[in-house]
């Protein structure tokens, strides 16, 4: 009776075994996505605020709080471009945007709502591109492009130290891949979808300085001496500002040689610009970005008497032809003439003497310019803005500034 009842509950235990391996194999596919997707944990949970990682890292919170990347989905211009861009485009969920500056939608695309009612809001509470949303990338697809991050939304961290401490909140595993520059042309590469347009770098790869080992992070994460984590022991350790067009670095960006000649009633200026940069110069993203060479020349009484500018920029076409600076409405390049990698580039100017000078100065200035585009556009970007016209956006960032004071013969002639 015994065997009978044992034999009986062995055919019973494999009966359902069988029968939920069963169910669970032709389960209907949108039950186990479903399945899955309950499973998922939340997305403030598998990517959590930089607010947290202060807690143990607060040098590195402090200078990521001073980057563009820390107002990836704060800043005016983003704000008014993403409402245009899904208005105009037909993508109302506006992943292209999000693809870098909130790259948490490629884990959780269900979420891109919820990034447009935190940035609608005025004060968003979810980061766009924060700590987590960079370590915990584990390798970097280099086929697709722009290159597709592939995340491991776990307990690991990754980063580039290659001794990391043992701690409780984490596990940090060192990889290569976060001191070379493939991994952060993942964002910088191109514009998502407009892959037929040239790309925002140029070609990078083949620079001296790409191929004497010099990467990105070399100058947009230069190197200190300092602790990482709080109470740490002092280490080499990477800046977390990211200096670009704001920062020092930008003062290393370009040389400038600039040659005088006075011809009587005329006189020319020849500035030779010599790109150090590995890459172009300006990034032509977003579409309104532009380097201006300025020449001003100052007569008697240190007065102007005459100016110039000139501008290093991609203007972008639309399918009509027109000029736009929405990268995202382009279908091709009107114009192109950014710096190329370690261009070198001769400028000449011609222009009057000044007359009744005993002088004249030559002032060369490079700089970032200002934000500039359709009035209706920049007039929104002031509203958005909460300091207006004072944000950084309306503000020239100089790269370089030269001045050099010429005797004028001629005065001299006229005056004895």
């Amino acid at each position: 009776m015994q065997k009978y009842i044992h034999a009986l509950s062995w055919a019973i235990g494999t009966f359902m075994a069988v029968a939920v391996f069963t169910v669970a194999v032709d389960a209907p596919v949108s039950q186990t996505a479903a399945a899955e997707k309950s499973a998922k944990k939340p997305m403030t949970k598998a990517f959590p605020h930089s607010q947290k990682c202060k807690r143990c890292h607060l040098r590195v919170f402090e200078e990521w709080e001073a980057s563009a990347q820390s107002r990836s989905i704060l800043s005016s211009p983003f704000r008014v471009s993403l409402e245009r861009y899904r208005s105009s485009s037909g993508d109302e969920e506006g992943k292209m945007c999000f693809r870098c500056h909130a790259p948490s939608v490629l884990e959780y695309p269900e979420h891109t709502r919820v990034y447009i009612k935190e940035i609608e809001s005025g004060d968003p509470r979810l980061d766009g591109v924060g700590c987590s949303q960079c370590h915990l990338i584990k390798d970097v697809d280099p086929e697709q492009h722009p290159p597709h991050p592939a995340y491991q939304l776990e307990r690991t961290v990754f980063g580039s130290y290659k001794k990391p401490v043992e701690n409780l909140a984490h596990q940090s595993v060192p990889t290569e891949l976060y001191s070379q520059s493939q991994y952060c042309v993942t964002c910088h590469e191109n514009l998502p979808g407009h892959e037929k347009l040239p790309d925002l770098l140029g070609p990078w790869q083949e620079t001296k300085t790409q191929k004497a080992g010099k990467n990105c992070q070399a100058c947009h994460m230069p190197e200190a001496f300092g602790e990482s984590a709080n109470g740490e022991r002092n280490r080499k350790i990477s800046n977390h500002s990211f200096p670009g067009r704001f920062g020092k670095v930008r003062a290393d960006a370009v040389n400038v040689k600039v040659e005088t000649a006075v011809k009587g009633e005329k006189s020319e200026v020849t500035v030779t610009v010599q790109s150090l940069v590995p890459h172009n110069l300006p990034l032509p993203h977003p579409g309104w970005s532009r380097v201006e060479l300025d020449l001003t020349i100052l007569g008697k009484n240190l007065r102007k008497a005459y100016g110039e500018k000139r501008y290093y920029e991609r203007v972008f076409g639309t399918k009509d032809g027109k000029s736009t600076v929405f990268d995202f409405e382009a279908v091709k390049v009107l114009k192109d003439n950014v710096l190329k990698p370690e261009e070198q580039r001769v400028e000449t100017f011609t222009f009057p003497t000044p007359k009744n000078a005993p002088s004249m100065d030559v002032v060369v200035t490079m700089t970032y310019a200002p934000i500039y585009g359709p009035d209706a556009f920049v007039k929104e970007v002031e509203q958005r803005a909460a300091l207006g016209k004072k944000d950084r956006a309306f503000k020239p960032v100089q790269i370089i500034r030269f001045k050099e004071n010429i005797l004028l013969e001629d005065f001299k002639k006229t005056a004895g």
